[in-house]
């Protein structure tokens, strides 16, 4: 199996260009299932889940065509509205196709997600939320089967601002008559995207972004060409690198708006942080100071999926630090690995004690899922010696050759198969 051999201690210097969003993507080839044109997708890269993505959408009948960086989708002839266990269990974001086959076909028959497993991550707010359209829902054998000949428009109050859940009931809306009307919706930016993509197809969505989401629907979505987000954690996880490491480095692409919390956070550790409209600059000695707390929360606060970043970052800062994990019950898997590297970190439930250590000591680590190993590569890059960062496939679920971008900016990192 892949893993990383990393020899830490070099400053990061460079420029890269930020590739677009997995998050964002995920729910946008979903949202192609609603589709009856071709559509272009730009700047696509080859993430694992993006490409399980497209396998599902191929099983569904879709025709989909890769040349460079752009994907072209074909749903004119899908044929098929069920996603099987063995394609549903690579990925949690199958579950996104749930409310565009409804959509589409008015019924589905999709088996339980996976993905990392970080924590129970229920889909009861999705199926709430799908029930309230008239959609008929039986769960068993490991599928979830949905009835929707009955489907119609509905106001609906979230019991929590869930982004699958939200961008679900979007997508089930769509090409649903009457006026949909969802309340207390996530607000991040990759939602955003969905409603523009959307939009481009001819669809009547607004409000995204703020807690109130309306959908308008219309009878059928033609096709477009779409450029979607850049990624604002892989943005986030070289910001977090190069205030580990010291140096500079400017993150092409990326929207500082996307990341205020994260660049506040930064900000307080002695790092120089710059931002445009489209670009960030990092500059960094390398000696960072500790932030007194970090709580994760939904946007616009600490995203759940740069806490393990953050928490590398805090096991090289001078002091000590709270981090609140409140969103993922099973989200420290990384900690026992980190200590191996010399950190200093105590649990205690959600709730991670960090006092930061002069320096880490390469060591032979295992990552668990797809951020927590992104921070192993962290702590590996600025450790004394070398570091082996054991099964990159998790990385490549979120991360375009994260070998090949930190070695543009100089770090000694290599990946052997």
């Amino acid at each position: 199996m892949s893993k990383f051999v990393i020899n830490g201690g070099n400053k990061l210097v460079g420029e890269i260009d930020i590739s677009c969003a997995k998050n964002s993507l995920l729910t946008i080839l979903a949202g192609c299932i609603l589709s009856e044109g071709e559509i272009v997708l730009h700047k696509y890269p080859s993430y694992t889940d993006t490409e399980c993505m497209c396998n599902i959408l191929k099983h569904l009948g879709a025709k989909i065509k890769k040349e460079g960086e752009v994907l072209v989708v074909d749903s004119s002839s899908l044929n098929s509205f069920d996603i099987p266990t063995e394609l549903a269990c690579l990925v949690r974001s199958s579950i996104f196709a749930l409310g565009a086959i409804i959509g589409k076909f008015k019924k589905a028959k999709v088996a339980y997600p996976g993905g990392c497993e970080i924590g129970a991550r229920p889909i009861d707010i999705h199926l709430s939320g799908l029930r309230q359209l008239g959609v008929k829902i039986t769960e068993r054998h490991g599928y979830i089967y949905c009835d929707g000949k009955d489907m119609h428009s509905a106001t609906i109050m979230l019991d929590f601002p869930s982004v699958g859940a939200t961008e679900n009931l979007i997508m089930a809306s769509v090409l649903t008559k009457g006026e949909t009307v969802i309340y207390n919706c996530a607000k991040e930016p990759e939602i955003v995207d969905l409603q523009e993509f959307l939009n481009l197809l001819g669809a009547k969505i607004s409000g995204a972004g703020t807690e109130k989401i309306v959908i308008n629907g219309v009878a059928k979505l033609g096709g477009g060409e779409f450029t979607p987000i850049r990624d604002r954690i892989v943005a986030g996880t070289y910001m977090i690198a190069c205030a580990m490491c010291g140096g500079d480095i400017s993150l092409n692409g990326a929207n500082p708006e996307h990341l205020q919390s994260v660049i506040t956070k930064l900000n307080k550790t002695a790092c120089q942080i710059e931002a445009s409209c489209d670009k960030i600059r990092v500059k960094s000695d390398g000696k960072p100071l500790s932030l007194k707390k970090i709580e994760t929360s939904v946007y616009p606060g600490i995203p759940t999926d740069l806490q393990a970043q953050l928490l590398a970052l805090q096991c090289v800062s001078n002091g000590s630090c709270m981090i609140i994990e409140n969103l993922f019950e099973s989200r420290f898997k990384h900690v026992p690995e980190l200590i191996k590297m010399g950190a200093d970190i105590h649990l205690r439930d959600r709730v991670a004690f960090v006092r930061g250590v002069p320096k880490l000591f390469g060591a032979e680590v295992f990552g668990m899922d797809l951020r927590g190993t992104a921070s192993l590569i962290l702590a590996g890059l600025c450790a004394e010696g070398y570091s082996v960062v054991n099964n990159a496939r998790h990385i490549d679920r979120g991360y375009n050759r994260i070998e090949r971008e930190l070695s543009s900016l100089g770090a000694d990192i290599k990946r052997v198969d």
